[in-house]
């Protein structure tokens, strides 16, 4: 569970701390991970890795349902914007029961499969393979925060004028951040509903998307070390 909100804290310290954009909406994207991993999982019988680049690719893509619209208001209309497509995702989770069985949640998700035969079952494999991935997740997000793109990132946090007289497009660079972001942040909800094998929408409500805005915000908004710890 460390390994997982260490995914979860480092992709949201992209959105929040470094471009600036205080989203209330992770644990939707969280959600939405989850759920599509229990489909790859149960529907498409998918192996660990296809499964999490289905989630990572599906949940990237859904995550422009939001951030275009959003990307356009400032301030505080832009966190009330992200606190309603939370609210709308777990409304949808809660109540589309021919889908996500609502309440009643979606008991026995099996074990994900390495390569199709080795089967990561117990503590201990998921240790270890939740531990890569965080680690994995922590290293390309350190070098995407010191790279041009992450330099023009902290650009627009500090100063969106100046990075648009620099002929930027400060739209494209937030809607990035925003996919990138929701992907990895997708990534876990799939560690997550693999690793418990029963998940329902509370586990992804409004409580678990303060939660983790608060780890990076009480962490350090802006590098690595402070939200991991």
């Amino acid at each position: 569970m460390i390994n997982i909100y260490i995914i979860l804290s480092t992709s949201t310290n992209l959105l929040v701390g470094v471009t600036n954009l205080l989203s209330i909406g992770q644990a939707a994207f969280y959600g939405i991970g989850a759920y599509l991993a229990v489909y790859a999982l149960m529907t498409l019988n998918l192996p660990l890795i296809p499964t999490l680049i289905f989630v990572f690719l599906f949940t990237a893509v859904s995550s422009l349902t939001i951030a275009y619209p959003s990307l356009k208001l400032k301030g505080d209309y832009f966190v009330l914007a992200t606190l309603g497509f939370q609210l709308i995702v777990y409304t949808i989770m809660y109540n589309w029961i021919a889908v996500t069985r609502g309440p009643y949640g979606i008991p026995g998700i099996p074990a994900p499969k390495l390569f199709g035969t080795f089967e990561i079952s117990g503590i201990v494999p998921f240790l270890i393979l939740s531990t890569i991935l965080a680690a994995l997740t922590v290293f390309l997000f350190r070098h995407l925060i010191h790279s041009p793109f992450g330099r023009v990132l902290k650009g627009i946090r500090d100063d969106e004028i100046s990075v648009l007289t620099l002929g930027r497009d400060i739209t494209k660079f937030k809607v990035w951040a925003f996919v990138v972001s929701s992907g990895f942040i997708g990534i876990a909800g799939a560690i997550y509903a693999a690793y418990v094998s029963y998940i329902d929408p509370t586990s992804f409500n409004l409580n678990e998307a303060i939660f983790i805005l608060t780890a990076v915000l009480i962490g350090g908004s802006g590098n690595i070390k402070g939200p991991v710890l």
